[in-house]
């Protein structure tokens, strides 16, 4: 029996394995398993170049509980090691055999995937004391019992094994009694080791295929093959809508299927999606930075010995690979995607409510997908026919390009409540999209960088004369003074509306436009959408929404309004105006800063706020016996949905009132 200290440059290797290096303790299981897979492997290059010339047998790993004995066994039928072997791998530390073997047989060992020497001291994270029983391959060789209790000491004896290869007895320690549960055990291996290619026995079963999709060449799948690994791999899910099958060698090795689910309209980015295999071995399912950020929509696998992890393979180092490895991702997503548009269209279209937030979030996110994607790209318009950038510019430039020759791309993110105004628009001949996603807010501001000389208006952010201005605004035929009754009344008879303010503004429309027509700002209602989406932004998201009260001065019933009102106040409000008219032009020749100065300067402000405030007085205790103003007021209101609770209820008996 041989007794000797582990060869490490510090006492304390094993409270830095169990604490710093391998932070996760469950992945010990994946460790030793692909250390087993390993030595298999192995022992098959070996075979094939006829270095060994026995039996093969049964290569399969097995993993055995022993609950009453209190241990985890991990057992293969691979090259074994000899007592040199051990106190050249195992006794020192971080010295990596795979890594020795890749070297000698670089050309045929293809499949080695394991760091032994650190993989291997994962054990002790778990175990009060590992024990190693080994045979090695070679004619000749004596088995081998290594045992160590956690601490830098050891003990390497002459051992019983008979047949070749290595089994590792792991004694669990009182705190880590979960993984004698077979339960446990049994959901461990299939989340790390379902796809190993070498066969993993449990509990007398199976749990692993050797062969997944992702490793076959595409032509030898059918749609069928792709669907059921989907559902392998998600189960409970509907159907992908489509799939990429990744597949190159040069000048990185990559495989992988990933896979394009149907997304919610409400979506959430969900990490955990795709998952990252190096040879076959689960790694991990954060994959940051191999994958762009948008494509953590998407599902599937991806697998690469070409990824450098850190030492415990728990996450990714960031390097010049990993970001072709990217690049090579998002090229190969946005040309599967322009194959697919121009293989059938119709197709394509029938999927673009489920692909289009995807799409979008690609374009807003990746400057180069973006590029790419402006050729299969779609707009969709409100009667649901689809164009692409440059159909749709065709189909609306000489009906939507204003007198400045900016095309103008109307749009509306609600059939129902934006109704009268999407027909406002299509009875004059133009078109209007459909922009109701939720990455919308912040697509049409991408789209208006991207599409030359074009901007893009809802529909409900103005008139309907002014969406599209193809000629100069007609001028507004009233007085100062008229203005002010009309806007004084229309405000004093405007229902309270929660976190609303609003801006009485006049135009010279057409007898047959609407007399009172709401409307919203574009630039703020852009703001306060991408504020819902962007925490950064919740000043706006704070603001009141701004509305423009647009009053039609050529409607016969704002006629009717104007000239009641001012043949009712008029001679009050006239000598009022006069007042301030004055007062503000005495105000204005105060030129000193002197106190005295400063307090005429004050007592006058005050007579034209109390001049102001009774001309608001008089109008609005003239408008309160007025139904005509509320009536049209509400309308306008009602078609926003900003018509609520008691006011609606008011309009409604005011209307019932009026048939009477």
């Amino acid at each position: 029996m041989t007794k000797g200290n582990i060869g490490v440059t510090t006492e304390n290797i094993f409270p830095v394995i169990k604490k710093f290096l391998y932070s996760d303790h469950e992945i010990f299981l994946r460790e030793l398993v692909s250390n087993a897979i390993d030595a298999t492997q192995k022992l098959r290059t070996l075979s094939s170049v006829g270095e060994y010339k026995g039996e093969l047998g049964d290569t399969a790993v097995e993993v055995v509980v022993d609950k009453e004995a209190g241990t985890l066994t991990v057992k293969d039928h691979g090259i074994g090691m000899t007592a040199e072997d051990i106190d050249k791998y195992i006794n020192q530390i971080a010295f990596s055999g795979a890594e020795e073997f890749l070297t000698k047989y670089k050309d045929t060992a293809n499949a080695i995937i394991g760091h032994i020497g650190l993989g291997f001291y994962s054990a002790f994270m778990v175990a009060t004391k590992v024990e190693i029983h080994s045979l090695s391959y070679r004619e000749g060789a004596e088995p081998v019992r290594w045992t160590c209790d956690g601490s830098p000491e050891y003990t390497m004896e002459a051992g019983e094994r008979s047949d070749r290869g290595t089994d590792i007895v792991l004694h669990i320690d009182d705190d880590s009694k979960e993984f004698l549960e077979a339960a446990r055990i049994e959901t461990l291996l299939k989340k790390y080791c379902s796809f190993l290619p070498v066969e993993v026995r449990f509990d007398g079963k199976v749990i692993n295929a050797t062969e997944p999709k992702w490793m076959k060449k595409p032509t030898e799948l059918t749609d069928a093959d792709y669907r059921d690994f989907y559902h392998e791999l998600y189960p409970g899910q509907d159907d992908p809508l489509f799939w990429i099958h990744l597949n190159v060698d040069y000048p990185f090795t990559l495989t992988g299927i990933l896979y394009f689910p149907k997304i919610k309209n409400n979506f959430e980015i969900t990490k955990n999606r795709i998952r990252l295999y190096c040879n076959q071995v689960y790694v991990t399912d954060s994959v940051e930075g191999v994958v762009p950020e948008f494509m953590m929509l998407l599902q599937g696998v991806i697998d690469s010995p070409d990824i450098p992890l850190n030492v415990s393979r728990s996450y990714l180092q960031s390097d010049a690979a990993v970001k072709k490895i990217s690049g090579y991702i998002t090229k190969k997503v946005s040309s599967r995607l322009e194959e697919l548009f121009k293989a059938d269209r119709a197709d394509f279209e029938k999927k673009w409510d489920d692909i289009k937030i995807f799409i979008e979030y690609g374009m807003l996110s990746d400057e180069k997908f973006c590029d790419s994607a402006m050729k299969f790209m779609l707009l969709k318009d409100t009667e649901g026919r689809h164009f692409t950038a440059d159909e749709y510019k065709e189909l609306v430039k000489d009906s939507q390009t204003d007198k400045d020759g900016n095309l103008v791309y109307l749009y509306a993110n609600n059939l129902e409540s934006q109704y009268n105004y999407i027909k406002a628009a299509t009875d004059r001949g133009y078109d209007v999209l459909m922009m109701d996603g939720q990455l919308d807010p912040h697509f049409v501001g991408l789209l208006e960088q991207k599409l030359e000389k074009t901007h893009l208006v809802r529909v409900d952010a103005d008139i309907i004369d002014n969406l599209i201005r193809k000629e100069e605004q007609r001028s507004v035929d009233l007085t100062a003074s008229q203005r002010n009754i009309l806007t004084t009344l229309l405000r004093s008879q405007l229902p309270k509306v929660e976190k609303a303010e609003f801006m009485v503004t006049f135009e010279a429309l057409s007898r047959e436009s609407m007399p009172i027509v709401l409307t919203q700002s574009e630039y703020m209602r852009r703001m306060k959408d991408m504020a819902a989406l962007q925490p950064n932004m919740s000043f706006f998201g704070e603001m009141p929404d701004n509305y423009n009260l647009v009053v039609n001065t050529e409607h016969p019933l704002i006629a009717k309004i104007r000239d009641a009102a001012e043949a009712a106040v008029g001679s009050s409000i006239e000598p009022l105006d006069k007042k301030i008219a004055d007062t503000n032009a005495a105000i204005a020749d105060i030129k000193e800063e002197s106190d005295e100065a400063k307090q005429r300067r004050s007592d006058l402000e005050k007579e034209v706020a109390d001049a102001r405030a009774e001309e608001e007085r008089i109008i609005s205790e003239y408008a309160a016996g007025q139904d005509l103003p509320k009536q049209l007021l509400d309308l306008a209101l009602l078609a926003n949905g900003l018509l609520r609770g008691e006011s609606l209820s008011a309009f409604i008996a005011r209307s019932v009132q009026g048939m009477m």
